[in-house]
């Protein structure tokens, strides 16, 4: 089983291997992100379907034997190792063999703070390591229950600790679930401001534009997966119109579908928001990879309808000759430039918020009897002007959705 909680005092040597085509970059900055260190990275000429290896066994063991002589402590993977091809990798190497998956969630293990992080990943932790049970269990030779000649042997050692983890599994859900209402409470709470969510890459900056817009503390650091919690903070927009925005975890391809699920809670954040800030590194030459990647995630949480906003982040980072840069703008025209750092683009960032959250002006002359849907426009939507004469109530403002249907009947030339 994952141990996250494990100090070593050396830092452990890894060995990467990867697919056909991967330079292994991504796999790289994860292993170092989680304080181990990376002494080659081998990438597959091609790969075999093989039920022990899943490369060819001569291959494996190749890989195994480069693994003694450069004297790795582990092997990782950047794809998916079933539980039986990892048992088979760990005994023909001698050492400790995982993929990128667990990677990840040790990462998540050390960044967890809040209980509700702590309560995800220990799911993701359990949902991971329980088909993986068997080659963590030599011994099962302990037996309980039954009588001689009556009953069965009872439970195997494996089979209790396959049904402890189911347990705990089933006790984390419960917790989850109570935390999530609460959540679910304290969003229904909230006034009828609109909602923005920061999404993107891990590493896109989110937390930094997050902290520069609203003065927020999010915690910020150069590695991936600083934000484990969502963090939500009012940005005033003018006078009268402001929206809460919400920072996020951060997506990466092929992210555990274990851990998908055990921060669905988390994640729908993004869902509920009413315009998703989908920012991106305009300074990493891998960044429309990670605008596919975020679109797939956002498909898997059910967030992939909602009104999106694309911002190029980092701009500060390079200039007219930045070739990644250049070809973002041509692919998102009307993506907003930023600089969280140096706080570049902020006022463009603001007015286009404004714009696609409180609607188009519109000039509106209602009956003083109408002070209910008056209030509502007030909290939902924006007033710019407001004068009560003798024919009505003059407005100046600016509504969408149910709030602009409502208003329609009363708008002027």
């Amino acid at each position: 089983m994952i141990d996250v909680e494990k100090e070593q005092q050396a830092v452990p040597r890894a060995l990467l291997v990867g697919e056909p085509g991967n330079n292994l970059q991504e796999l790289k900055g994860l292993v170092l992100t989680l304080g181990m260190d990376v002494i080659q990275r081998l990438t597959l000429n091609r790969m075999e379907v093989h039920p022990a290896y899943g490369i060819g066994k001569g291959k494996a063991q190749e890989i195994a034997e480069l693994a003694k002589q450069i004297e790795a402590d582990c092997i990782i993977f950047d794809f998916n190792l079933e539980p039986r091809k990892q048992r088979n990798w760990e005994e023909l190497s001698g050492i400790s063999c995982f993929d990128r998956q667990e990677v990840i969630i040790r990462i998540f293990g050390q960044r967890a703070q809040t209980k509700e992080a702590v309560l995800q990943v220990e799911l993701a932790r359990l949902s991971y390591s329980l088909p993986r049970l068997a080659h963590m269990n030599k011994d099962f030779s302990r037996q309980r229950g039954g009588a001689f000649g009556a009953k069965g042997s009872g439970e195997t050692q494996l089979e209790l600790d396959q049904r402890q983890v189911r347990d705990k599994i089933s006790a984390i859900k419960k917790e989850l679930a109570e935390i999530e209402l609460n959540r679910k409470t304290q969003r229904k709470q909230r006034d009828k401001m609109p909602s923005c969510a920061l999404v993107g890459y891990t590493n896109a900056g989110k937390s930094s534009l997050l902290n520069a817009l609203t003065g927020a503390d999010a915690y910020v650091e150069n590695k991936l997966f600083a934000t484990l919690d969502p963090l939500t903070r009012k940005l005033p927009l003018n006078e009268s119109a402001g929206v809460l925005i919400t920072d996020t975890v951060g997506f990466i391809s092929n992210l555990p579908h274990h851990l998908i699920d055990a921060f669905k809670s988390t994640l729908e954040e993004a869902v509920y928001a009413d315009l998703l800030l989908l920012v991106l590194d305009s300074s990493d030459p891998d960044a429309e990879f990670q605008y596919d990647t975020v679109c797939n995630v956002l498909e898997d949480i059910g967030a992939d309808k909602n009104p999106r906003l694309i911002l190029l982040n980092k701009i500060d980072k390079g200039d007219d000759e930045n070739h990644t840069l250049q070809k973002l703008r041509l692919k998102f025209p009307d993506a907003i430039l930023i600089s969280a750092k140096e706080e570049i683009g902020f006022l463009d960032l603001k007015s286009k918020i404004y714009e696609l959250l409180y609607g188009d002006v519109a000039n509106y002359i209602l009956p003083p009897t109408q002070t209910v849907l008056i209030n509502e426009l007030k909290k939902a939507g924006c007033i710019e002007k407001e004068e009560w004469l003798d024919d009505g109530v003059h407005l100046t403002a600016r509504a969408t959705g149910r709030l602009a249907a409502l208003l329609s009947p009363y708008i002027t030339e």
